[in-house]
């Protein structure tokens, strides 16, 4: 086996690591060693980290990078990367930085700034719960935090309802409630849902329905916790195409080539009509009028 690469913190790289989203169990070895070399940790929050890093036995100092500072923050952590003198971790409260926090701005920051910057994978709530909920995860989108009200709020509902792709959304114990009914509002309450909360923590729980029942559940039991919830997409229905309309499909298709079996076959799970009648369409259509 050819011997792993140096991978050991360089000066003048920022490090986005993941950290454990409750469980401390999920923290890496990479992402220790890493947090135990740099020269510096922009924390969102220094007193949380702080306990993760005496977990660990890490005593790298620490600033904070957070919503509130980061515009100052930032200028800051640039001049110890500039200078090359420094290796320089960003980690938020849970999971990896920059997903639905101000760590985004930073690494964009440096990247404009032409500083390395270098993922340290870890958990991230968003792939937990997507992973676990029992609905389509090939093709997925991750809308984080929705807008807190307003016209914003009420354009990207309705754009969540027209996705036919599973969404993915954060929401707080207190706003999940107000949530839910905007979703029922606008999606209809009948859409298949999960949601998690306290991923990876002692309370951790998958409540599994749609977006009514969901609804009556959580006014029923108060929500506690942080809320991962996972939407199934909305279901596109077939086009209905006349029997001309199909008629220029089935020709189109046989001009490619295709026997009138798999012409309609084709046809058939495309549209949503019975094989069976296209077939017999394709039957009033004369090969021999077709040209290449």
């Amino acid at each position: 086996m050819p011997p792993a690469p140096d991978t050991d913190p360089k000066p003048g790289h920022l490090y986005v690591v993941g950290t454990p989203l409750g469980n401390l169990e999920d923290m890496t070895f990479r992402a220790v060693r890493i947090l135990q070399s740099v020269d510096l940790i922009a924390a969102e929050d220094t007193r949380h980290t702080g306990k993760l890093l005496a977990h660990f036995q890490i005593a790298t100092p620490q600033i904070s990078y957070h919503e509130h500072n980061r515009h100052s923050r930032i200028g800051e952590v640039l001049h110890h990367l500039q200078a090359r003198q420094h290796a320089v971790a960003l980690v938020s409260d849970a999971g990896m930085p920059g997903i639905s926090d101000p760590g985004y701005e930073l690494v964009v920051a440096c990247v404009e700034a032409k500083i390395p910057v270098i993922p340290i994978p870890g958990p991230t709530a968003a792939m937990t719960a997507l992973c676990v909920a029992g609905l389509p995860s090939d093709r997925f989108i991750f809308e984080g935090f929705l807008p807190l009200k307003g016209k914003e709020r009420t354009a990207r509902l309705e754009a969540i309802a027209q996705e036919d792709r599973t969404i993915i959304l954060y929401e707080a114990p207190h706003k999940l409630l107000k949530t839910l009914e905007d979703l029922v509002a606008v999606l209809g309450g009948d859409r298949p849902v999960t949601l998690g909360r306290e991923l990876t923590k002692r309370f951790e729980e998958f409540w599994r329905g749609t977006l009514g029942e969901a609804l009556t559940h959580y006014q029923r039991e108060a929500p506690k916790g942080e809320f991962t919830v996972v939407i199934q997409g909305a279901t596109r229905a077939a086009p209905v195409l006349s029997e001309d309309a199909l008629r220029a499909e089935l020709e189109q298709l046989l001009r490619q080539g295709m026997s009138r079996a798999d012409a309609s076959r084709h046809l058939a799970k495309a549209t949503g009509q019975p094989k069976k009648t296209i077939y017999q369409l394709s039957l009033g259509v004369d090969p021999e009028g077709l040209t290449s």
